[in-house]
């Protein structure tokens, strides 16, 4: 087989490395199977192409239209996985290790494409927030709104996770309607531009939604502005070049880092050999080293032990990790391939020689490891290393230096404030994981060290065989952290989405923040209903549309027959000098959920029509008490219309009680399936 020739995609194009061409190489065997650069590429072009022809077309689709084409996108993926697979050897990756990356940035399209259509409206603009009053009759009100940036996303990724790496930004910046270049480190970039390709030639995207980088960025970054966004994932030392970029400085370019980190796994004091949580504790630590041969930003690099138990930890991980079949990442029999090529297997162990000067090895070495097949002697493969610290408190390399290998070091605590200001002296971590049976434990770990983490994972025998590891960032929970870790935040559902849009803080009448978001406001015109609501089609149904249904009064009889039915007999309806001695009740007072069912029964029509069901009912407040011999009445108003399926869709209804005086007594959101 010939060299690859790895290619950039620009303007809609295919442009092949010329110029001075950087070669990639085989982590396994060490030789070159092609090469890349991005001499030909004309970063204006490119940028000009995002913002004038891509952000265009995404903005134009709804967030549900975006999310049904994410989700196209993991279904097309899905089918040619395999392909994905035996690209991803030459990585050094095993086939775990492989769905690690591979399906797992599918599975992250397939959760924001649901977060999608179940988080967003099928709009172009995303209310964040409640209305803010800021007027005393309510006619000058404000609101937030999100609109998509209207530039180009840069994404700078990472060697270790070629596909999952692009997918988790991609899957955001799309949905939010901002179009993407897509920077993969060099040296995995054919697996990158693999999947890449899949994606052009499934026709899904519009045209300059996607380019792709292969090799330097050039001036990219010097051609930025404050409608642009650079995510980037990658060392500390790369994240500190590039945030300095003055262009990047002078207009503000919105910059987010997901870096490396000394992230740490703590055995809690209550913890202790022989219980699950130990055997649980060693395996997470066994499996962090391995996985990916330890090439991961969240793995655990320092294992903090009670004193006592540090020794019995030592023993237990040191011999699962003599289990691990070092070799072949495409045999089925191996724990754990190569790092990803032969400049990070030098980095690896001139990082580990810096912590091996204050810790000793007490597993594994800097020699190479024993391979069967004489011909992958040439690739990266290294040994897995544990060091123990006998002195964390004066050491300072194990909290400093990352070994980003299948490197960890093991280390001593005296109490748990002990544990947290260790945990801590990373500087900043994406993840820390503690394993604890003791909820006081968790709370004060949270306490200390929460500030110093962007994520605390909580483990123990209740919650193992569910629970997806120490190292799994997952997208619906943030991914990222602060000061060494870089300081951002990437993934965590909506929240991801957030980073591609601007929050403008909108100020008006009551009807222009309706008519903005789509989203009927309290104040608002209402358009009075020709018929029942209840009578209408989804589609036929208008935001604003209201009822006001006639009163009904609130006898003592009603309240009393309701107390007995429902076997509600609280004093505040039963018993009037008692409730009279209560601040809140003028004496004996309607029940509230009473009241919700009369204010059915004044709005339900009757008769069968497009009204399936009734799935839910929020934000349900009240306001002032009923008394015997008051009146309610309601006004019911169609509030916000969001599509399901094909045969129905999602109507929320305001609905507000007033009693006799026109005082509201109670508001809440009816949720209610609707034919199309």
């Amino acid at each position: 087989m010939g060299l690859m020739k790895i290619s950039s995609y620009a303007a809609g194009e295919w442009v092949a490395p010329s110029g001075n061409l950087v070669p990639v190489f085989s982590a396994v065997t060490g030789e070159q199977i092609g090469d890349t650069g991005s001499d030909a590429l004309d970063f204006q072009i490119m940028l000009d192409h995002a913002r004038n022809t891509g952000g265009p077309a995404l903005r134009q689709m709804t967030f549900h239209d975006r999310a049904r084409m994410l989700k196209a996108m993991a279904l097309y993926l899905n089918d040619r996985r395999d392909d994905l697979y035996n690209l991803s050897f030459l990585t050094g990756a095993t086939l775990a290790d492989s769905r690690i990356d591979i399906d797992g940035g599918i599975g992250t399209l397939l959760v924001y494409a649901s977060k999608g259509r179940r988080e967003m409206p099928d709009a172009r603009i995303y209310i964040d927030g409640e209305v803010e009053m800021l007027s005393r009759k309510g006619t000058f009100v404000g609101r937030h709104f999100c609109t998509p940036l209207q530039g180009a996303a840069v994404h700078i990724n990472a060697f270790n996770f070629p596909v999952w790496g692009m997918l988790e930004k991609l899957a955001p910046s799309l949905l939010a309607g901002m179009p993407a270049i897509v920077k993969p480190a060099t040296a995995t970039s054919w697996l990158t531009e693999a999947c890449f390709r899949m994606l052009v030639e499934s026709g899904l995207l519009p045209d300059g939604s996607v380019q792709l980088v292969v090799g330097s960025t050039g001036d990219l970054l010097d051609r930025l502005d404050y409608r642009d966004v650079v995510a980037f994932t990658g060392s500390a030392a790369t994240a500190l070049r590039l945030r300095r970029n003055a262009n990047l400085l002078s207009n503000s370019v919105r910059f987010t880092a997901e870096q490396d980190s000394l992230n740490a796994s703590v055995l809690g004091p209550d913890v202790v050999p022989g219980t699950e949580e130990f055997d649980l504790f060693v395996k997470e630590a066994a499996n962090e080293i391995t996985t990916k041969a330890g090439q991961k930003c969240t793995a655990i690099r320092r294992i903090i032990a009670p004193k006592d138990q540090v020794d019995a930890v030592i023993e237990s991980l040191a011999a699962r990790l003599s289990r691990a079949n070092i070799g072949n990442p495409a045999l089925e029999t191996t724990r754990m391939g190569a790092l990803a090529s032969q400049g990070q297997k030098r980095d690896m162990l001139e990082k580990a020689s810096k912590i091996g000067a204050e810790c000793e090895v007490v597993f594994g070495g800097f020699d190479a490891p024993q391979l069967e097949d004489k011909s992958m002697e040439g690739g990266a493969f290294v040994r897995p290393m544990l060091f123990r610290c006998p002195d964390p408190d004066k050491a300072t390399s194990v909290h400093e230096v990352e070994a980003f290998g299948p490197v960890s070091t093991v280390m001593g605590y005296s109490g748990i404030d002990h544990a947290i200001a260790l945990a801590n002296r990373g500087g900043g971590s994406l993840v820390a994981s503690l394993v604890t049976a003791a909820g006081n434990v968790a709370r004060d770990f949270l306490l200390g060290a929460g500030a110093n983490h962007g994520r605390i994972y909580i483990n123990n025998r209740h919650s193992m065989k569910e629970s997806t590891g120490h190292g799994s960032p997952l997208p619906h929970m943030i991914h990222g952290g602060p000061g060494r870790a870089g300081g951002g935040e990437e993934l965590g559902g909506v929240r991801g989405v957030m980073h591609y849009m601007q929050r403008t803080a909108v100020q008006g009448s009551p009807d222009m923040l309706t008519a903005i978001g789509g989203v009927w406001t309290a104040g608002s015109s209402e358009i009075q209903a020709p018929a029942h609501p209840f009578t209408k089609r989804f589609e036929d149904l208008q935001i604003g549309e209201t009822i006001h249904t006639p009163a009904r009064e609130v006898t003592l009889d009603d309240i009393e027959r309701f107390a007995h039915f429902t076997g509600d007999t609280f004093y505040a309806h039963m018993d009037e000098e008692a409730a009279k001695a209560n601040p809140f009740f003028p004496g004996r007072v309607a029940h509230g959920y009473l009241l919700l069912s009369f204010a059915a029964g004044l709005f339900v029509e009757p008769d069968p029509g497009p009204v399936l069901a009734n799935t839910g009912l929020n934000g349900l407040s009240f306001q002032k008490p009923v008394s015997p011999g008051d009146s309610i009445r309601v006004r019911l108003t169609v509030k916000r219309k969001t599509p399901r399926n094909e045969e129905y869709g999602e109507v929320a209804w305001n609905v507000t009680l007033y009693n006799q005086n026109d005082e509201q007594v109670a508001e809440y959101e009816l949720l209610t399936m609707v034919a199309i």
